[in-house]
């Protein structure tokens, strides 16, 4: 159970005054919610930081007020005047002055009874806003605040201003911050007391009062000690969990499993092309894991095309040569097809019985393919998230590969893992993203891990160039003369907003465009189409009946059209440079010469240039991973929640990788020292894991 303490920080953010159904709604849109959490919590709004302020401390005379400035001015209410009847694009405006000038306080569309509330005739007020002359007039346009002088302390001279959404007000927001912060109970330090002077940060509950109600601007910019502070609390939170994840892995004893290799032999006798060096390493240390006494668990890197699904499967083929199953499972359906083609034909030639099972096989194909796993007569299932489901038994699960593992939480890999009888079955896990060093720490911990530095032999350069929009109908004109010499091209759209509807717009528009000017043989795929129909594009242009695939980035992951050699992306400024690459890898896989074009609009940015320079320069995923983190940040690039979310909610910013650096090595001091958290400090980092929602270690500690 989380400690009582707590219970106010976890209550629904309902609990908060004036905040009701419609602006829950509202902030269900404007903040970001962890995985499973459905409606915002006190914790979450004390998450949702300010990205700036609005100062409005300077307190002039009217007479000193500075015309397009923002001031907060002492006034008497002189008069109201209203609109002539029947004018209701006139002002409503009230005439106001202190000794030194006259401001008028000037409203649109406004109804008379609340200004004449909120402005009594003959009092003082204290109005904060922006002033402007008007003719010889200083007027201020809707003031943000009007308040009694008994009420000055609800004018906030220093404003947060934080990310919105459309109908939800900053003042709202602004207030329901300001009860949520008066619901952070007193906590005891988790942090070590010199580590915190010699940084100069404040404690977490100062924290979090400078962020949301700021006495200084610099409280809230990227470096400031409280920011850095709260950074550091979350990274320190996910390396314990981590390590504490790590740690409990290990001490379970594992399953050793040994091959003949008979299995081995036939399938890469059956390869078309030899295994690269990275690819004999990598199977040399695999083997090495999977016959020890301990659990294994190792993390294969491997760019897009070097080869991991023919090392996964040379993996798995070792525990069917020992009389046992393997499973493989990818997140998305595409890819488990995918896997499936590369697999199957090779599997065959060994005599190795592989079965798919996603979210497409229902009733009876099901309950077939279930009722051969669990009688054993399937070796090695492929599959999606269905593989996690309860009724999915395997008779004897020795080996599981988990693909794009950072779409999945450390709980679903743990099911697929109790799946295996005999102590658990060893776990591989890989990715196509490269992942640099301090990202392989906030999500994988210390996990042993292999890459694969090689592209299969016969892989030529892709010839990346980078196009400005108006060049657009000379590339199309270019590419009209290379379909005709049996050429076939992706043409991605990006997603413009974070709307399914304008990413559909985009790649229908354009898929219009290049019908008109290139005539029949252009498809469209997009995120929008069912399963269906998304096969049936994907399966016309792997057979070359059509030339060219209008898409989404639906085509990121697992699509293998050894012909396609021209990838076009379109607005190419507005991608990571991950997804860049990523994209780039759909080319290149066959004989012909590639090309990636990169279709920007101007102006660009300065990190834009140099993302859009770094994919001319080079093709090596580990390079442009480091540089991807550089250019982002931490938080955004792969992510480090253990529930497959994307992103911190605090770190990720200014200082990331020397905070993290230090986290890592903070959390193996700790755990070495008090493995269980039992000691002083131990129990305070127990709040600390609860505060940052850290389940999986939340489980471990109290099971210990």
């Amino acid at each position: 159970m989380r400690p009582p303490e707590l219970t106010p920080l976890f209550a629904s953010a309902e609990v908060l005054k004036g905040v009701g159904p419609r602006v829950i709604a509202l902030l269900k849109k404007a903040l970001r919610l962890p995985p499973g959490v459905l409606l915002p919590r006190v914790i979450d709004m004390l998450w949702h930081l300010p990205t700036g302020v609005i100062d409005r401390r300077a307190e002039p005379t009217v007479a000193a007020a500075l015309p397009g400035t923002i001031a907060t001015l002492k006034v008497r209410v002189l008069k109201h005047k209203g609109p002539p009847r029947g004018n209701t694009k006139a002002p409503y405006k009230v005439a106001t002055e202190d000794e030194t000038g006259r401001l008028d306080l000037v409203f649109f569309r406004v109804e008379r009874s609340f200004v004449e509330r909120q402005l009594p005739v003959g009092e003082e007020r204290y109005v904060s806003g922006r002033v402007e002359r008007y003719g010889e007039t200083l007027q201020m346009a809707h003031p943000d605040y009007i308040v009694a002088p008994d009420n000055r302390g609800d004018l906030p001279l220093l404003e947060p201003v934080y990310p919105l959404t459309g109908g939800l007000s900053g003042k709202v927001l602004l207030k329901a911050e300001r009860q949520a912060l008066e619901r952070v109970p007193p906590m005891q330090e988790w942090q070590d007391a010199a580590w915190l002077k010699q940084r100069g940060w404040p404690s977490f509950a100062e924290a979090l009062k400078r962020l949301h109600h700021p006495e200084d601007a610099a409280d809230v910019s990227p470096g400031s000690a409280p920011l850095q502070r709260l950074a550091y609390d979350e990274l320190l939170a996910n390396q314990l969990a981590l390590a504490m994840v790590r740690e409990s892995f290990k001490a379970q004893r594992g399953r050793p499993v040994h091959g003949d290799g008979r299995l081995r032999a036939k399938i890469i006798d059956a390869l078309p092309f030899a295994l690269t060096n990275s690819q004999k390493t990598a199977l040399r240390e695999i083997e090495a894991d999977i016959s020890a006494p301990r659990r294994m668990l190792r993390l294969l890197q491997g760019d897009v095309g070097s080869g991991k699904t023919v090392v996964a499967l040379l993996a798995m083929a070792v525990a069917v040569e020992a009389g046992a199953q393997s499973a493989l499972m990818a997140p998305t359906e595409v890819l488990a097809r995918q896997h499936m083609e590369t697999i199957a034909p090779l599997a065959e030639k060994a005599g190795i019985r592989v079965g798919l099972l996603t979210g497409r096989e229902k009733g009876r194909v099901r309950d077939d393919i279930l009722a051969r796993l669990d009688a054993g007569d399937i070796d090695i299932l492929i599959g999606t998230h269905a593989l996690f489901q309860a009724d999915v038994v395997f008779h004897d699960l020795a080996f599981a590969v988990i693909d794009e593992q950072h779409r999945f939480g450390v709980h679903q890999r743990l099911a697929l893992q109790t799946k295996g009888g005999g102590g658990g079955a060893n776990m591989l896990v890989m990715t196509a993203t490269p992942i640099p060093r301090t990202l392989l720490m906030t999500h994988y911990g210390d996990l042993e891990v292999s890459k694969l530095t090689e592209k299969p032999a016969g892989r030529k350069p892709i010839v990346t160039k980078q196009i400005a929009n108006g060049l657009m109908e000379k590339l199309i004109a270019r590419i009209k003369a290379q379909l005709a010499e049996g050429a076939q091209v992706y043409w991605v759209c990006p997603l413009i907003e974070s709307s399914d509807v304008s990413d559909l717009a985009a790649a229908e528009e354009r898929h219009a465009h290049l019908t008109q000017v290139l005539g029949e043989g252009v498809g469209l795929l997009h995120g929008g189409m069912n399963a269906t129909a998304k096969d049936a594009t994907m399966a016309a242009f792997a057979d070359g009946n059509l030339k060219v695939l209008v898409a989404t980035t639906v085509i990121e992951v697992g699509v293998n059209v050894p012909n396609a050699n021209i990838m076009v992306i379109e607005h190419a400024e507005r991608f990571g440079l991950a997804q860049l690459h990523q994209l780039r890898g759909r080319v290149g896989r066959g004989s012909r010469e590639s090309f990636c074009m990169l279709l920007y609009a101007e102006p660009l940015t300065r990190t834009a240039q140099e993302r859009l320079a770094m994919m001319e320069d080079t093709e090596d995923g580990f390079l442009i991973a480091e540089k991807d983190l550089e250019l982002r940040g931490g938080g955004e690039v792969l992510g480090a929640r253990q529930s497959g979310e994307a992103e911190f909610r605090v770190a990720g910013g200014a200082g990331f990788s020397e905070l993290l650096s230090a986290a890592h090595d903070d959390a193996r001091m700790i755990l070495s020292a008090d493995p269980h958290l039992t000691t002083e400090r131990g129990e305070a980092l127990r709040r600390l894991l609860y505060v940052f929602e850290c389940d999986e270690a939340i489980r471990l500690f109290r099971a210990a």
